[in-house]
């Protein structure tokens, strides 16, 4: 090879290995100066999968408070709205675990100015290094239910404390009235009313205890309407006469309801009482029935004292009256109407009122229908 050839393809050489060297520097400065971001934690699949069919409020938080994964409830529970957790005292209770790693398990009232007030319990935990689970139930009903309940042991004992008082003042009175053939029947007289009182209160307060789940009835039976009518008004005919009070009872016989004979009479017997009771001298009461399609409705219509509108919303709650003072004298308990709600809850009825104050009042308990196997045959 002459030397001209030799020279060229030294030259050409050289040339091809500067090019992979400066090629080979490039490549190796790009990757040095690349640095990858940092992936955001992913929700490990099992977890998701917990969190999509689980029916409370879940949520999976990573390290700067965005909710990466929230079960349904979550969201329809207002606890999450978008990937932000709404709820401020439970971000802090997050940040408290994800500092430490402990878990915590807490009682929160959650309060929004567009939901009302709720009270949840709270588990929080750590979710491996860099996530935080919550898992939250909601408490409201039953705190709801606690207070109730001990609204109602308050409200007995109250009760209960009224005639039981007035019996031992009256034995007293008795014991020192001995000789005092007059003052012993008229203590005596007012004993016996304390203490149909003290019965009366009791068998509601038993009634009332039967019926507070408003779970459906497991048997129910044909029930007579006019059977019902009748023994409500034969409960309050002594108490009608004495007031000058005519009980009048109408509207279409022969009909039936679907459920059971003794909370049905004991609602309706709550409602004529309650008409008797509220209702002045020589005036009427009219208790009737009628048909509409596939229910029946009773109505208690009376001429009395009549509702204040401000007080329609209340007069079916426990223990609740419209006028405290004056039941001391008409010796109400407070539970009749509470008892009416129930019935009809747990019979898939229910009750109305129209009331104008000064006017009267008219009470209509709806309950399904029950057609006779006459009537069935004749509509065949």
């Amino acid at each position: 090879m002459d030397p001209t050839t030799q020279a060229f393809l030294a030259a050409l050489i050289g040339a091809v290995v500067a090019g992979g060297a400066v090629l080979a520097w490039a490549i190796s400065d790009r990757q040095q100066s690349f640095v990858p971001a940092p992936e955001e934690p992913a929700v490990p699949p099992a977890v998701a999968t917990v969190l999509s069919v689980l029916r409370s409020s879940a949520v999976v938080v990573g390290e700067d408070d965005a909710v990466l994964k929230a079960s349904a409830p979550a969201y329809a529970f207002g606890l999450v709205r978008g990937n932000v957790l709404v709820a401020e005292e439970l971000t802090d209770v997050v940040r408290q675990v994800r500092r430490d790693g402990q878990i915590r398990e807490t009682e929160l009232l959650l309060s929004r100015t567009d939901m009302p007030s709720r009270h949840v319990t709270a588990r929080v935990a750590p979710l491996g290094s860099r996530m935080v689970l919550a898992l939250i139930e909601d408490r409201t009903r039953e705190r709801r239910v606690e207070a109730v309940r001990r609204d109602f042991v308050a409200n007995v004992s109250h009760e209960l404390k009224t005639p039981i008082g007035a019996i031992r003042l009256l034995a007293e009175a008795i014991l020192d009235a001995a000789d005092d053939e007059e003052a012993v029947k008229r203590f005596g007289g007012r004993m016996l009313t304390e203490s149909d009182r003290l019965t009366r209160l009791v068998q509601q307060i038993i009634e009332l205890s039967r019926l507070q789940g408003d779970d459906p009835l497991e048997a129910p039976v044909p029930v007579s309407v006019d059977d019902v009518i009748g023994a409500a008004v034969d409960a309050s005919a002594i108490d009608a006469d004495t007031r000058r009070i005519s009980l009048v009872s109408g509207g279409t016989h022969g009909l039936e309801v679907f459920g059971n004979a003794e909370q049905v009479s004991a609602a309706v017997a709550n409602l004529v009482a309650n008409a008797v009771t509220y209702s002045g001298q020589d005036s009427t009461v009219l208790v009737s029935a009628k048909a509409d399609d596939n229910i029946v409705e009773i109505s208690v219509v009376d001429q009395g004292i009549g509702i204040p509108p401000g007080e329609m919303d209340r007069i079916f709650e426990r223990f609740y009256r419209i006028d405290p003072a004056r039941h001391r004298s008409t010796g109400g308990t407070g539970l009749g109407l509470s008892i009416v709600k129930h019935v009809a809850a747990t019979h898939g009825g229910d009750i109305r009122v129209w009331s104008v104050e000064g006017q009267g009042s008219t009470f209509t308990l709806a309950l399904p229908r029950h057609y006779s196997a006459h009537h069935q045959e004749n509509s065949a």
